[in-house]
């Protein structure tokens, strides 16, 4: 019985099997190619989840959109019911909530009557920083 050359018998590094195909893993071992320099450059460009899953997060905005989310749940129960039946918020952009109006007529009433109110319970609940100022709009 013929004995396996040296290299054939012994599996191939982890790192090595990650970044190369089997194929290619077979071809540096049959050459004898040290795969050491692709082990560590995979070593040393590895980082922990809990460094990684922040900065995911913050460029997914994650807080602005959760900021939306809870605006658009707690907006029918913040806002008078007559206004809620015929404005919605669509969107929250550098401060500005956008609210989608039924009519004319409502954007005229919304606008002159009962945007200060509606912008003060919003600041209150969420925050200055959040909701600076609303932007009305016919849709």
């Amino acid at each position: 019985m013929m004995r396996a050359a040296s290299g054939w018998s012994e599996r191939p590094p982890l790192a090595a099997s990650l970044t190369l195909s089997p194929q290619e893993t077979v071809l540096a071992l049959w050459r004898q190619t040290d795969l050491g320099p692709v082990e560590k450059a995979l070593r040393s460009g590895t980082q922990a989840a809990s460094q990684i899953i922040p900065k995911v997060l913050q460029k997914l905005s994650i807080d602005k959109r959760r900021s939306e989310a809870e605006i658009a749940r707690v907006w029918n129960n913040l806002i008078d019911p007559q206004v809620t039946a015929h404005a919605q918020p669509s969107g929250l952009v550098k401060g500005t909530l956008f609210v989608t109006v039924s009519s004319h007529v409502w954007l005229d009433d919304i606008v002159r009557f009962r945007r200060r109110e509606i912008l003060q319970r919003l600041q209150h609940s969420f925050g200055k920083e959040i909701v600076k100022k609303i932007s009305f709009r016919v849709g």
